[in-house]
């Protein structure tokens, strides 16, 4: 990963206020509007983690591919992100207990079934991945 290069002005040091600030004003992280992908921005660097994983442009094109959807705010689009996202995780960690029961780190698509199968929870999937 290439450092970041550096930002005349200011950093932190004395000056007016509690004590070091942080530096000249918001970062490339920062400064990206809730659910954007800053270049630069992910869960590696020591500022603050993306909001949402999954490429926004893509969800919103899997929603506009609906022909009842004709319009969807970006805040919408972050919300079904977010919430695929949790799902995901749920669904992932339920599944793994069953993995860790065989004896394996890997997920396979039995775990997935006996997850769904047994948590009351993943019901309306039932018949889905057959």
């Amino acid at each position: 990963m290439a450092a970041a290069a550096a930002v005349p002005g200011p950093g932190p040091g004395p000056g007016p206020g509690p004590g070091p600030g942080p530096g000249p004003g918001p970062g490339p992280a920062e400064a990206a509007a809730p659910g954007e992908e800053a270049a630069g921005a992910g869960p590696q660097g020591p500022g603050p983690a993306r909001l949402a994983r999954l490429p926004l442009a893509r969800v919103k094109a899997l929603v506009k591919a609906d022909p009842d959807v004709t319009l969807a705010s970006q805040e919408a689009v972050f919300v079904l992100a977010r919430a695929t996202e949790l799902f995901v995780e749920t669904i992932a960690k339920d599944a793994y207990v069953y993995a860790q029961q065989g004896k394996r780190k890997t997920l396979q698509r039995k775990d997935l079934d006996n997850a769904i199968e047994a948590i009351d929870e993943f019901a309306f999937l039932e018949g889905t991945l057959d």
